[in-house]
């Protein structure tokens, strides 16, 4: 074993942290080094040339040109250390190498969408089971290890001694435990120390190392080369490509799924623009109540000033050298958000993530995905505006199916550059779109790179996926929907077989009656986008009968939840089947549908629904009808969800219907008050789906059957009493979980016509 020359400077760093990014900073104009090495795969040096191009954040990504759906990202931040040293170097015309495993390598391991990752760094999801940060934490007497990372570093004033300090502390750790390296950790490291004999040879000159903390140790010696060319031995080759893609903050945030993310890039942000004054706290209570007042919320200057004052006493009772994340955050519920997490939410959202967009000069080479986009667009004469507009679309031409193509397929890669406008009328072979451009699809169109380096090939390989974890019916339908829109037969093949994998395990008459709606779409289009109607009909027709078998018991002895869901089921089973299923299986319906009439003890929601339908379709009279209504409105139990599920639809039959009409306006004028109230909510719920001709259309049938039974001179004053006694008491108190407004306007026809 060799010592390290003591030309090498090692910063061990934490990824994103702006702490390690004055540090980095701080030692790269102390030592003027000649040559810098940083954490990351060999295949990027190419593209370090184009660094003055970028606006963090941006992500360097990598994929293997002969299987593009292994990619990996590697981002960063304005205040990542690996950035400040590219920076550095840039300025400074200082050779930067990275001298990390190669993607080639890293790209083959078990999960090839992660980058490489550093135990050392808690915001990333790790390999190896210790936790280095957790352990020092503990030791130090802290319960969370993002706090001691925090107090220590990310507050420490004197970057001078911070790279030591945390190198004795990662070695007193790789002692203690050593056993517990996992073998991909030294892999990566004997690849650091290979790539660091090299950088030796090249220069005399001092070379500074930006690496993860958790590595230092492993890299202070050097062990003979041929061990670590026996543990690289056999790693596989690939050709890889790659270019820098633009990243966001919210991206780099943990929620965002990828490797190196954090909790709080915005707050890091603000701790690395606000270095080294200290009135970092001060600043962000300012930026606070500027977006809060953004949305017309109240924030003071007071209650700013209040609110810094509370946070500095919260960190000196709880003995940190500065407020925090989190006493800044507390504070600002306390103070600012009178207690009340919604505006919380709202900060978080905007200052601790923040919304920042990186960008990518146009001198630097695109990605293969987003050079296909912009080769589509060309050709297809569909600029990407920012301006939102709206076009049609004629299938039947192919420049217009082409386009439509186009916009499916980037809603898959979730792009979604066009959405489709159901708001004006179209038909089977014309559509309609609103198209519009943002800033963000360039980061998801980043991300979507790494499922192909086109968009056919993305979109075909996010659908088979999608196809091949599919384990609802629902899901495998709606994958199949998609993928017949985007016109990949591929995936359309596998969405088939899911489908019918899916149905065969479920068990569930509601699941397999959910997914008709989809299905039917898929049927009823399907010519238009090339594929056989037919064969898609018989899934159809397979769903229908088993879900139409089991509706009658999938209705019975519900709770109110499943009724609501099988009330969902039934309108997207009837109106599937009236799209798409033939003759023989649209009896199959009826017949399901009048079994679940007869059923007594069904929930009275579906059993109400299905009544109504059999109605409007003729296979029950009128006579039929009232008879079930008033045998339901007669019975204390259940009756109010009968009756709003008869009411969902349509308004016009009702009115239309004397007998039909006269039963319910007589079951709710019977109600007492109590009763009415617990009532309301349901029947508001079928009342808010009429249309407000159908709405005025019922006023004036209540207020003609009213004169009807009495005449114009004719003063009735218990009902007119007890209607405005009602009235008054909703205004004043309105019942729980009813929106006072919404159900006094939606009473206020009967109202009217009941009090002169």
């Amino acid at each position: 074993m060799a010592d390290l020359p003591e030309r090498v400077t090692l910063l061990g760093i934490r990824h994103h942290g702006p702490g390690s990014a004055r540090m980095v900073a701080e030692a790269l104009e102390r030592v003027q080094p000649e040559l810098v090495l940083i954490e990351g795969p060999p295949e990027g040096d190419a593209l370090l040339d184009h660094v003055p191009d970028l606006v963090p954040p941006v992500a360097l990504l990598l994929h293997d040109e002969a299987d593009p759906s292994r990619a990996a990202f590697w981002p960063f931040a304005e205040f990542s250390p690996e950035w400040r040293a590219m920076v550095w170097a840039n300025t400074s015309t200082v050779p930067v190498r990275f001298f990390d495993l190669a993607a080639a390598a890293s790209l083959s391991d078990d999960d090839p969408t992660s980058p490489a990752t550093d135990p050392a760094s808690p915001d990333e999801p790790r390999r190896a089971s210790l936790d280095p940060l957790g352990t020092l934490a503990a030791a130090a007497g802290f319960d969370d290890p993002e706090r001691w990372w925090e107090d220590v570093v990310e507050h420490h004033t004197d970057p001078a001694d911070l790279a030591e300090a945390v190198a004795e502390a990662m070695t007193a750790l790789r002692e203690e435990f050593a056993d517990e390296v996992d073998d991909r950790t030294l892999r990566r490291e004997a690849a650091m120390r290979r790539n660091l004999r090299q950088a030796l040879k090249d220069t005399d000159g001092p070379i500074v190392v930006v690496c993860g903390a958790w590595h230092v140790p492993a890299l202070r010696t050097l062990p003979p080369a041929s061990a670590d060319n026996a543990l690289l031995k056999g790693l596989p080759r690939r050709k890889i490509s790659g270019t820098w893609v633009p990243w966001s903050h919210g991206k780099l945030a943990t929620a965002s799924g990828y490797g190196a993310g954090i909790d709080s890039p915005g707050w890091y942000a603000h701790l690395w623009e606000c270095a080294p004054a200290a009135d970092a706290v001060p600043r962000w209570f300012a930026r606070a109540c500027t977006v809060l007042r953004a949305e017309d919320l109240p924030a003071s200057t007071a209650g700013a000033v209040e609110a810094v004052r509370l946070a500095d006493t919260l960190a000196a009772l709880r003995g940190r050298p500065s407020p925090g994340l989190s006493e800044v955050m507390e504070s600002a519920r306390a103070v600012l958000c009178n207690g009340d997490d919604t505006p919380l939410r709202l900060i978080h959202t905007r200052l601790v993530v923040g919304e920042r967009l990186g960008e990518v000069g146009e001198n630097v080479p695109t990605s293969p995905l987003a050079a296909d986009l912009n080769r589509l667009t060309r050709r297809l004469r569909l600029p990407l505006n920012a301006e939102p507009k709206q076009i049609r679309l004629d299938l039947r031409k192919d420049t217009d199916r082409e386009r439509s193509k186009l916009l499916r397929r980037l809603e898959v890669l979730d792009v979604p550059w066009g959405t489709p406008d159901t708001t004006r009328s179209i038909g089977t072979f014309a559509e309609a779109w609103q198209l519009h451009w943002r800033p963000e699809f360039a980061v998801s169109l980043a991300t979507a790179a790494r499922h192909g380096t086109t968009v056919e090939a993305a979109a075909r390989q996010v659908l088979t996926t999608q196809a091949a974890t599919a384990t609802r019916v629902v899901e495998a339908a709606e994958t199949l929907s998609r993928s017949v829109g985007c016109e990949l037969p591929e995936a359309v093949t596998a969405s088939r077989t899911a489908l019918d994998r899916c149905a065969a395990a479920a068990t569930d008459a509601l699941e397999l009656l959910s997914a008709l709606p989809d299905l039917a779409t898929t049927v009823r289009y399907g010519s238009v986008r090339g594929t056989d109607p037919d064969l898609l009909r018989v899934a159809l027709h397979g769903l229908l009968t088993r879900g139409a078998v089991g509706l009658p018991l999938a209705c019975r002895a519900i709770d109110d939840d499943t009724a609501e869901r099988a009330l969902a089921a039934i309108n997207g089973a009837e109106d599937a089947t009236r799209l798409a299923a033939d003759e023989d299986h649209q009896e199959t319906w009826q017949q399901a549908l009048k079994a679940l009439v007869n059923m007594q003890d069904a929930h009275g929601l579906p059993g109400g629904r299905a009544t109504r339908l059999l109605w409007e379709t003729g296979v029950l009279d009128s006579e039929a009808v009232a008879t079930r209504l008033h045998r339901a409105t007669t019975q204390a139990a259940g009756a109010t969800a009968f009756v709003a599920g008869f009411l969902r639809g349509s308004a016009a039959l009702l009115t239309a219907d004397p007998r039909l009409f006269a039963v319910v306006d007589d079951w709710l004028t019977d109600l007492a008050a109590t009763d009415f109230e617990a009532a309301l909510p349901l029947l508001r719920r079928a009342i808010t789906e009429f249309s407000p001709a159908e709405r005025r259309m019922l006023g004036d049938r209540v207020k003609g059957s009213t004169r009807s039974t009495t005449t114009e001179t004719t003063w009735d004053e218990p009902l007119a009493t007890r209607l405005t006694t009602h009235v008054k008491a909703l205004l004043s108190t309105p019942p729980p979980n009813i929106t006072q407004s919404s159900d006094i306007q939606d009473l206020r026809p009967l109202a009217d016509s009941r009090v002169p």
